[in-house]
């Protein structure tokens, strides 16, 4: 075996026995994955393979709004990451990171390498939250003020309280850090 026929070998290997789930994308659509991706969002790789990334989101909705958020950062940066609720093949809903690299900064949706890692044992999803609470929370666990979350979903601020505070509701937390403590799985 020449040594770039071994290069290409361990770099296939390293790709399918990857401990995180990766894809390569072209256009948000999944060209290929490995088995850990596959098996996170509980389909088999044939089944994503040539499919749109959206299959994975909890809603088409959500699906656009992190293309609107990550495209302009992937253009700056060429790199984009977050952390953020996505959906198993059977609806179940789970926290997970989520980096990517753009193989061009000046069209970065064209083609992507990325990686998912289910972090659901650290931050279960620990109550039925709608597309628009679930948009908030992933923001309010980076820190972001409401107005800094209205000007980055173009609602207003009251409205980013009102889903706060129904938020804490749901989560039980009397306090800010208490609900950012129940959104990471921290609760004692």
């Amino acid at each position: 075996m020449d040594s770039s026929s071994a290069l290409q070998r361990t770099l296939e290997l390293a790709f399918n026995l990857a401990p995180v789930g990766m894809c390569v994308s072209r256009h948000r659509t999944i060209e290929l994955c490995n088995e850990a991706f596959a098996q996170m969002f509980g389909f088999a790789q044939t089944d994503l393979m040539g499919h749109s990334m959206a299959r994975l989101y909890p809603s088409l909705d959500e699906f656009t709004h992190i293309g609107k958020l990550g495209l302009p950062v992937m253009q700056e940066t060429g790199t984009y990451s977050d952390e953020r609720i996505m959906s198993r093949s059977d609806g179940a809903l789970f926290w997970c990171h989520v980096a990517g690299r753009a193989l061009d900064r000046a069209d970065p949706f064209a083609h992507a390498v990325w990686m998912f890692e289910d972090i659901s044992l650290r931050r279960p999803v620990s109550a039925a939250l709608t597309m628009r609470e679930r948009e908030i929370a992933q923001h309010i666990v980076t820190g972001a003020t409401s107005k800094q979350i209205a000007r980055l979903l173009d609602i207003s601020h009251r409205t980013v309280e009102a889903h706060r505070a129904r938020l804490m509701r749901k989560l039980g937390a009397s306090t800010t850090g208490e609900l950012v403590a129940q959104l990471l799985g921290q609760t004692a």
